[in-house]
């Protein structure tokens, strides 16, 4: 998959692949107009939100009814680095939600492909190359 980056004024930062574009921006106080996420937030979004895929498929598979379910993420960051050092993932469920169910819930959202390439990561290789 081929993404192709552009920066379309102010503190913008846009990503598009195939048919979409995924907006970013920064805040005021970081020189942007705060019209989109961060880059950083919707890295994090890709996180819960992947859970939340797996977690509605095997709600789908089964037939039971995902009203009242929702997905809590919460982060615990190293004081000293600043960086991501816990990701929490609460899935909520109503009470008529069958209890058997929970601990294949939990299973079904640790399946996230985002989760496994973290747990893994790819190595990086940025370059220049200069076009026209």
């Amino acid at each position: 998959m081929e993404m192709v980056v552009d920066f379309p004024g102010g503190a913008r930062v846009d990503a598009h692949f195939g048919q979409y574009t995924i907006m970013t921006d920064q805040p005021p106080m970081g020189g942007g107009q705060g019209a989109a996420p961060t880059p950083f937030a919707t890295f994090l979004a890709s996180l819960v939100t992947c859970a939340g895929i797996y977690v509605l498929g095997f709600c789908k598979q089964r037939g039971l009814d995902t009203k009242g379910i929702r997905l809590v993420q919460r982060l615990q960051t190293d004081p000293f680095t600043g960086l991501v050092g816990n990701v929490e993932i609460d899935i909520q469920v109503p009470p008529e939600f069958p209890e058997k169910y929970y601990n294949a819930l939990v299973r079904s959202a640790e399946q996230c492909a985002v989760k496994k390439h973290m747990e893994q990561p790819p190595q990086f290789n940025v370059h220049t190359t200069v076009v026209g």
